[in-house]
């Protein structure tokens, strides 16, 4: 059942991954709509915030074990003192992601709702009720971390092959770098 380890933290720090990581860094996107555009039955809206709350485990938990992915994100961003990074997160990041990690919560219902059907969602949550279900999230903490080190890994595998093809495409087009076209001959 891949819905269930995809939780809203797993998301997060999957999403700040794929930002984050590797050497070329594109021009940010325009802003995707985070709220379904979707008239959702507050019954469906119900079950699917019943299988977030059960899917994130303990908050407290949760949180702290994005400490260290986050600390080694801030160093890829350029703050490479591993005491300085440290100190970014848990003064600056990880009070922001506490004080709305709510926020997060709710979108992530609203999206389950929106591809969900209200069965689905309380077949769902009724996992989480179970033995198995329960583990999952007391695990989802680590299997958030193991993702992002995989994910990591891989985008950082690719990096090499993305570079030279992303710089091999920008020449067949004519683009130079810095955006200027040459001139023709």
């Amino acid at each position: 059942m891949r819905i269930a380890t995809l939780t809203p933290v797993t998301l997060a720090v999957l999403t700040l991954a794929l930002g984050l990581t590797g050497p070329v860094r594109a021009q940010a996107p325009a802003p995707a709509k985070l709220v379904p555009q979707v008239t959702l039955d507050p019954a469906r809206l119900a079950a699917a915030k019943a299988v977030v709350a059960r899917a994130q485990g303990d908050r407290d938990t949760t949180l702290q074990a994005m400490t260290a992915p986050m600390t080694a994100m801030v160093q890829q961003m350029g703050l490479k003192q591993p005491d300085r990074a440290k100190v970014m997160v848990q003064e600056v990041i990880m009070p922001i992601l506490s004080a709305h990690y709510d926020e997060l919560l709710n979108l992530q219902a609203i999206s389950f709702a929106a591809v969900l059907s209200k069965e689905d969602l309380e077949a769902i949550a009724a996992f989480y009720d179970t033995p198995a279900g329960r583990n999952m999230a007391k695990a989802q903490p680590q299997l958030a971390q193991a993702q992002l080190s995989g994910m990591q890994h891989w985008i950082g595998s690719l990096a090499g092959e993305m570079q030279t093809k992303l710089q091999a495409t920008a020449e067949a087009h004519g683009w130079a770098p810095g955006g200027n076209r040459p001139k023709p001959n």
